[in-house]
């Protein structure tokens, strides 16, 4: 194999290679929508989707344990964390703020779920001094709400899953705040 021969395949197997970082690490499926697009998220359903679906609705319970059901006559803000989760870290003070805004409003739900158990979610509540609605999910993910990357928020109304987002966002922020008010203001 000639000099050239070699330094073209070494340079054609990093490309290969930074590819597959990239698509592995960086890109998800599910980050086409976008959580200001005000656009049904990928594989949200529509108004064409059959009426047999699955719901995006959780069984839950809350930090002690009783069961609570998630109100679909409501915008749901649906945040999926945990404590080690250095991304859910850096995205829990705006969703505090974010929380702040609309706790009061009656159209308007917050659910902060987390696998983890009681034991290890209220010392780190405590610890950061939020004020969020904790949960635990209390069955299995609806395929629509399912993976495995953290943190996954979720903005839902009557089933549909309005804006989605893999990864850590400021969910304060203003794009965000019209995308609630543009929901709210149809409700």
């Amino acid at each position: 194999m000639s000099s050239t021969t070699k330094k073209l395949s070494l340079v054609l197997l990093l490309l290969m290679a930074g590819a597959a970082v990239y698509f592995v690490f960086f890109k998800s499926p599910v980050q086409e929508s976008s959580p200001v697009a005000g656009a049904p998220a990928a594989g949200a359903p529509t108004d064409e989707a059959p009426a047999a679906q699955e719901s995006v609705y959780l069984p839950l319970t809350d930090l002690t344990g009783k069961e609570v059901a998630m109100d679909e006559n409501k915008i749901a803000f649906v945040n999926v964390w945990a404590t080690w989760c250095g991304p859910c870290n850096m995205e829990m003070p705006g969703i505090q703020t974010l929380y702040n805004k609309y706790k009061d409003h009656s159209k308007i739900a917050f659910y902060i779920i987390s696998d983890e158990d009681a034991e290890t979610v209220n010392p780190f509540i405590a610890r950061k001094g939020y004020n969020l609605p904790f949960y635990q999910y209390a069955g299995p993910y609806p395929s629509q709400l399912d993976g495995n990357a953290i943190p996954r928020t979720y903005i839902i109304y009557k089933g549909k899953i309005l804006a989605q987002e893999i990864g850590a966002s400021q969910w304060d922020r203003p794009e965000v705040i019209q995308l609630i008010e543009k929901q709210l203001a149809e409700i």
